[in-house]
């Protein structure tokens, strides 16, 4: 089972698929080049007894011109040309020995069908001569031989040549070329394949260090990252990725924390002034209607804040996971604008404030109406939170060639620089104090940029000075 598992490693699996490409490779090599060899040396033999056939055939011819009769010219012949080196035999045309010389004596030399052989004519050169391979009668040497008929025309003679050479040097070179290859290639596949589990077991080694510190990491501390020895090889670009990702899965569960923490204020708050004017107005028995209705109407007052924080806080949880509902329906954004301004003017009144409804005529859009609402309605609480009393919020609306355009302008305090990056931040509020006592919880403007994008526009404050402060809100036309 142990040696299961290291062989599926990938560390082993490489390795292997390494050796066996390396050892079909050099099979290949090594067999191309012992047949590319052997080739050549028995083609050089040939052409060398080829060579010889036709200094025979020519000796022959001369001898014969010279006077001698045919076993003399066979005998001279064949005893100039033979050697240690070069055996030559020569027959008559039925197959009868006349002369030979340099053949060993467990050597037999078959003669076969005359039919077969190639003829040569008055010296010259027709068919390739009969080349066949023997070999002795104690089986430790091979001999290759050329055979041929030779017809002298001037003489009406007709000989049988043979020669031949012995392949014991021949054989020797290819059997060491052989006892090279079975030496070298298992030797090169073991050094080649220590080399590649080594080179593989280094170039991995990030990897197990990875996966050694990536066992370490919990949730309650991501802050660790991975090291990375390369950054510009594929295991340092995993390594980036996953640092990026760890960055980012930090910054999410510490939203997530943040989220929670402010959520838990957020709601802790109503319900802790809510519940202490129900256990004020029950500390003392016989209060007065007033001081009941005093205390209704907080509670009511905190209770409705409530209600609306878990509303934002369930409306962007399920837009974070996907799964809110969009309903789009044709509607007109000049009735909608005008609507909530007609809303929030009883709001502001009570804070002698004025809102001034601007809009478009017969502004068409298709869209979700409640989730148009939220937004400009929440802009709308926004900017009256933050104007001084007995002034005006003014909201438009305009008619741009691919979207609508809602912006809503109060006059007030300049927003500080340092806070306009986070105005859009869940639970953020620029101003504590003033937000937290006018029942700011700071999930306004999250909630109104959300709606915005999900209808292909978005939410930004276009200005902010010590007259006016300007946030605008896009709406993509459909179609």
């Amino acid at each position: 089972m142990a040696t299961r598992v290291r062989i599926d490693t990938l560390r082993a699996r490489l390795t292997i698929f390494w050796v066996a490409v390396l050892a079909v490779a050099l099979s290949v090599v090594g067999g191309l080049v012992y047949a590319l060899l052997a080739r050549a040396l028995y083609t050089r033999i040939d052409e060398n007894l080829r060579a010889a056939l036709q200094v025979t055939a020519t000796s022959l011819a001369n001898d014969l011109g010279e006077g001698q009769d045919v076993n003399d010219a066979a005998r001279s012949t064949a005893a100039e040309l033979s050697s240690r080196q070069q055996l030559v035999a020569i027959y008559d045309q039925s197959g009868q020995l006349l002369a030979e010389g340099g053949r060993d004596d467990d050597l037999r030399i078959p003669i076969p069908l005359l039919a077969e052989l190639s003829d040569t004519a008055d010296g010259g050169r027709l068919p390739a001569p009969l080349v066949t391979v023997i070999e002795s009668a104690d089986d430790d040497d091979r001999h290759r031989l050329a055979i041929e008929r030779v017809r002298i025309a001037d003489h009406g003679v007709t000989y049988i040549v043979v020669v031949g050479t012995s392949l014991e040097s021949t054989d020797e070179e290819l059997e060491s070329l052989r006892r090279i290859v079975a030496y070298v290639v298992p030797l090169t596949l073991v050094l080649a394949g220590m080399g590649g589990w080594y080179l593989v077991r280094r170039g991995l080694s990030p990897v197990a260090v990875m996966a050694s510190r990536a066992r370490e990491f919990g949730a309650s501390d991501l802050t660790r990252r991975l090291p990375v020895a390369n950054p510009r090889d594929e295991l340092g670009q995993l390594a980036l990725a996953f640092n990026d990702l760890l960055g980012r899965l930090e910054a999410s569960l510490t939203q997530q924390r943040h989220f929670m923490a402010d959520a838990s204020h957020e709601l802790r708050t109503p319900v802790t002034v809510a519940r202490t004017a129900a256990a004020v107005a029950l500390q003392r028995a016989g209060r007065s209607e007033a001081e009941y209705r005093d205390a209704l109407a907080i509670i009511e007052q905190q209770t409705t804040r409530l209600s609306r924080v878990v509303e934002d806080m369930f409306t962007l949880a399920r837009a974070d996971a996907g799964s809110y509902p969009m309903h789009r329906t044709l509607m007109y954004l000049d009735e909608v604008v005008d609507e909530v301004a007609r809303a929030a003017q009883v709001i502001a009144g009570t804070r002698h404030i004025t809102v001034d409804a601007a809009a478009a005529e017969s502004a068409s859009f298709t869209g979700d109406e409640d989730l148009v609402r939220r937004l400009v309605t929440n802009l709308l609480d926004n900017a009256i939170r933050h104007t001084p009393e007995g002034l005006t919020v003014t909201v438009r609306l305009e008619d741009r060639e691919d979207y609508y355009v809602i912006s809503v302008i109060n006059p007030g305090e300049e927003i500080a620089k340092d806070a306009r990056p986070h105005l859009f931040e869940r639970f953020y509020r620029a101003d504590e104090a003033r937000t937290s006592s006018d029942g700011g919880a700071g999930l306004g403007l999250a909630l109104a940029r959300w709606v915005a994008r999900a209808h292909g526009g978005d939410v930004s404050l276009l200005s902010s000075d010590r007259d006016a402060t300007t946030f605008t809100a896009t709406l993509r036309k459909l179609g």
